[in-house]
């Protein structure tokens, strides 16, 4: 499990630099050019960074799960899997390897950056009351950790499917700041430590 938050650890840094590259163009440039797109894109890529590390982490899991490493969830339990891979999961030589690959497949799809759809994700693999606990980590209730993220997470879709343009102003983009990236990304940062302390 170590590997998904090293790869997320590997992603958030890779934010950061974009970060110090808006830094040194907005000190070096002038204010007629706009570099408020760099803060878009590193959104986006903060966002992505949990995304994949909640795949990488549901489908490990899931692994030990079935390597029986961890106790099975009701969840893990209907996990369905198409007839055609059953015989190779029977199998123990190859098990590993074709749960792994149709977890990868089924996740392929789906995005696991809405509270709710964390918490669905993890519940494949542990029976934690995720965001209680995440709350606890990060000092508030799961209600609120649970809001803040969904604001984040629905900021970055208005960046990747909306062009972030403000409709009550068409042309107009929705106002963005290194603070607040800054502190969206800490934050993002924050949630996925925690996620991985309960449930890693």
């Amino acid at each position: 499990m170590q590997s998904a938050l090293k790869e997320f650890n590997d992603s958030i840094t890779r934010v950061r630099h974009l970060h110090g590259l808006h830094v040194a163009f907005e000190a070096t440039l002038t204010a007629a050019i706009d570099l408020s797109d760099i803060l878009r894109a590193e959104l986006v890529m903060a966002v992505s960074a949990l995304d994949k590390y909640v795949h990488d982490l549901t489908r490990l899991g899931m692994l030990e799960c079935h390597a029986g490493a961890r106790p099975k969830t009701d969840a893990f339990n209907r996990f369905h899997v198409p007839l055609a891979a059953t015989a190779a999961i029977a199998a123990l030589s190859s098990a590993g390897n074709a749960l792994n690959t149709e977890i990868r497949s089924k996740h392929s799809h789906l995005s696991f950056q809405h509270p709710d759809k964390i918490a669905d994700a993890i519940r494949l693999f542990s029976s934690v009351s995720l965001w209680e606990a995440v709350g606890t980590a990060l000092g508030m209730s799961a209600k609120d950790a649970k809001a803040t993220l969904g604001l984040i997470v629905d900021r970055r879709n208005k960046i990747a499917h909306e062009a972030d343009i403000d409709p009550s102003y068409p042309g107009q983009l929705w106002p963005i700041n290194p603070a607040m990236v800054e502190k969206m990304v800490n934050l993002i940062e924050r949630i996925t430590h925690a996620i991985h302390a309960t449930c890693a």
